[in-house]
């Protein structure tokens, strides 16, 4: 890995980390195309440059975490995705490979067409990340545990959850974006506590450059993504992660 690399899949973690199309699953299809080979720690990488979008959402959204309320929510709805991550970690991280990414890209891409198609002129009944009760914001959670999964995207399985469970389309979007927080920061800071006798000094330069560069490109994506879906449904991105499936299927078969 050299620094043109940490700044291309920077830019693809930062871009894609809040769309429905997982960005895990980006950077491990952008590595194999680069030539890099997924060893511990370019997994570590992929997993700890998320820090740099976590900042991004802290920066445009500091006010909801003063809502009491709402950091016991975004709280339930991490549990299931912390105690599944404590179970499965090393399980997860075998799983980092092209095949499982292609498969997942495919299989959620269907799933939210045939979903927006059955929400169709069906009003939701959540207008607000506050109004989101207790037991919608542990159903959340429980989807998000989905997202371990390669390719299946964290974002995507949230949104999907929320969707699901009558959230207002921008309002699942929100959710999805601060519950990333305690989500990624635990995954970050876990991987770090399991590798950070293997980082050597320019390792450790890579995953700081990587952060502050995803910074950038996630709060221009989560801008756009908040203008986009309050005038458009996500079967665009289905759509996308069926043709970007199909297509990396082909490269690695």
């Amino acid at each position: 890995m050299n620094i043109i690399d940490v700044m291309i899949l920077s830019f693809i973690e930062g871009v894609t980390e809040f769309l429905p199309i997982s960005s895990t699953g980006h950077l491990i299809l952008a590595s194999q195309l680069l030539g890099i080979e997924q060893n511990s720690f370019i997994k570590s990488f992929q997993i700890v440059i998320q820090l740099g979008a976590i900042l991004a959402v802290l920066f445009l959204f500091w006010r909801k975490f003063l809502d009491i309320k709402l950091l016991i929510k975004l709280f339930i709805s991490f549990v299931p995705t912390g105690f599944c991550g404590l179970l499965l970690y090393k399980f997860i991280k075998d799983l980092f490979h092209s095949h499982t990414v292609a498969y997942m890209l495919i299989i959620g891409g269907i799933l939210f067409i045939i979903l927006e198609v059955f929400l169709k002129d069906k009003k939701p009944e959540v207008y607000s990340v506050e109004s989101i009760s207790y037991k919608r914001a542990f159903l959340i959670g429980c989807f998000q545990c989905l997202a371990m999964i390669p390719g299946t995207s964290r974002s995507g399985a949230t949104i999907f959850g929320g969707l699901l469970l009558k959230l207002d389309r921008k309002v699942a979007t929100e959710f999805s974006f601060l519950l990333a927080v305690p989500t990624m920061f635990f995954a970050s800071g876990y991987d770090i506590y399991k590798n950070i006798d293997t980082f050597s000094a320019q390792n450790i330069s890579f995953i700081l450059i990587g952060m502050f560069s995803t910074f950038i490109f996630a709060i221009f994506a989560i801008k756009v993504l908040l203008k986009f879906i309050s005038n458009f449904s996500y079967i665009s991105f289905g759509i996308y992660r069926i043709i970007i499936g199909a297509v990396f299927l082909g490269v690695i078969l």
